[in-house]
Formats: structure tokens, C-alpha cells, sequence
């Protein structure tokens, strides 16, 4: 048995298949486990640990699966603490993300390029004015359980001070 009879996520040796990393037309090898989670909707599962291995694969197609299997299990901790330390190249991190399930979906980034979802607590890295209640939010002040603004990237919504004020991304750091 050779490297290259294995699948390239989980390791195992049995019912592999062939699968193509669009949008590119390089191949891995995958289990029907792994094929089915990559090719339809994942759901947080023991076997989905195994991505702790992959994600940092020195193959560019296996870290792109990595990455596209961990995102779609976001809503689990450890997948978005393992996609937090994660590191991709450029040029492979567009790669995975050209291949995620929802091309037009708004993606909220912090300062730092960190994905913002909804629930998240962020830090302030600026001091702010806030118009129209009279203060200024300031700098390192923790905003949790973060909206996302649907429509437009930049924004964010959370509460400081009592008050529920829209936030610009580019002034807060994920905590």
C-alpha cells in the first residue's frame, strides 16, 4: 500500500474514490464517508476530527478540501478554532473559498482578515464616536453576540454601553 492509497482526509484504505477539486482539475483520493461530507451538506461528526491532519497538508488540494469541509462545520467550536490557526497560502485560500457552496454570500472580516459570524465578540482597536448617543466607544472595549449587517460586509451591529450601534469591521479584532 502507497501513500496514494489512502484517503487524503481521513486516512482510510477501503471504497476509495476519485474526486476533483474544482475549480482546478487536480484529484484526491477520498472514503465515501469523507466523499459524501464534501459533496453534501456536513454535519459536526467524531470522523470529522481527523481534519486536524489535512488542514495543513503540504498538497494544495487537500488543504483546500480541509478548508472547505472545516468551514462548512463553522458552527462547530473546534472546527472554527482549528480554521482560526489555519494558515493557506493566497493563492490556495482563494482557491478554497472559490469552491464554497454560496459565491454571493457577504462575508464579514475583522481588522486582522478573521471571518465575523453572527454571536461572535469583538474587541474595539480605535477609539469611536458614536453619533447621536452622545459618547465614544472606546478602545478595547468587548462587543459580544455580534450581528452581521446581511448586506454589506463592512458593517456589524452590537450593543455598547446600553445602546445597539452599527460598527464599521475595520475597527474591531475577533476576541
Amino acid at each position: 500500500m502507497t501513500m496514494a492509497d489512502i484517503c487524503a482526509l481521513c486516512g482510510a484504505t477501503e471504497d476509495l474514490s476519485t474526486y476533483t477539486v474544482a475549480p482546478k482539475s487536480e484529484n484526491i483520493l477520498l472514503c465515501q464517508t469523507c466523499l459524501a461530507g464534501v459533496d453534501g451538506q456536513v454535519t459536526d461528526a467524531p470522523h470529522w476530527q481527523c481534519l486536524h491532519d489535512p488542514i495543513w497538508s503540504t498538497t494544495p488540494a487537500v488543504q483546500v478540501v480541509a478548508y472547505r469541509v472545516l468551514h462548512g462545520l463553522s458552527e462547530a467550536p473546534w472546527a472554527r478554532d482549528l480554521l482560526d490557526i489555519a494558515y493557506l497560502e493566497d493563492d490556495v485560500k482563494d482557491w478554497a473559498e472559490a469552491g464554497l457552496a454560496d459565491p454571493d454570500a457577504v462575508t464579514h472580516r475583522d481588522s486582522n482578515g478573521a471571518v465575523l459570524a453572527a454571536g461572535d465578540a469583538v474587541v474595539l482597536i480605535k477609539d469611536l464616536p458614536v453619533k447621536g448617543a452622545g459618547f465614544t466607544a472606546k478602545r478595547g472595549t468587548a462587543v459580544r453576540n455580534i450581528s452581521l449587517v446581511a448586506d454589506n460586509a463592512e458593517h456589524i451591529e452590537g450593543r455598547v454601553e446600553g445602546q445597539r450601534i452599527v460598527i464599521l469591521t475595520k475597527f474591531v479584532k475577533k476576541s
